[in-house]
């Protein structure tokens, strides 16, 4: 399985969320973001003696409208639960070790079910603490 793309059943024009398991991994760079989203997200495989050259970022601010987030699973496992635009569940699904969830709209949540497990989240920025991030859905 490719890079999964979960689409709005709401509005099925709008990308809610992808899933990427570590094992579609490639040594060829492969976004997982569409490029006129805020969060861009990329994966590859790195043989050795793959090279990615110096370089730096061109200092921009962009204006942000939303929040996305990822997570990346370091160890363990993870039962994430998808929401669509209206707050109903899109699915369920299993993420271990290198798996990757990206969040462009729509909630999200996850239960771990393993001790240990470590999980990586990125997020748009800046943070301005919770009251002004999110808001909980009954679920």
């Amino acid at each position: 399985m490719d890079m999964e793309k979960i689409y709005s059943k709401t509005n099925p024009k709008i990308l809610l969320h992808v899933l990427n398991k570590k094992e579609d991994i490639t040594s060829q760079r492969n976004s997982l973001s569409p490029e006129d989203e805020f969060l861009q997200v990329a994966c590859l495989s790195a043989d050795e003696g793959k090279t990615i050259f110096p370089h730096k970022h061109l200092e921009c601010r962009k204006i942000v409208s939303m929040n996305q987030e990822s997570w990346i699973v370091i160890e363990g496992i993870i039962k994430v639960t998808l929401y669509d635009l209206d707050d109903m569940v899109l699915k369920e699904e299993i993420l271990k070790q290198g798996d990757c969830l990206i969040t462009f709209r729509g909630a999200h949540s996850f239960v771990s079910l393993e001790e240990g497990t470590k999980i990586y989240e990125y997020k748009t920025g800046p943070y301005e603490g919770k009251e002004k991030d999110y808001v909980s859905i009954d679920s």
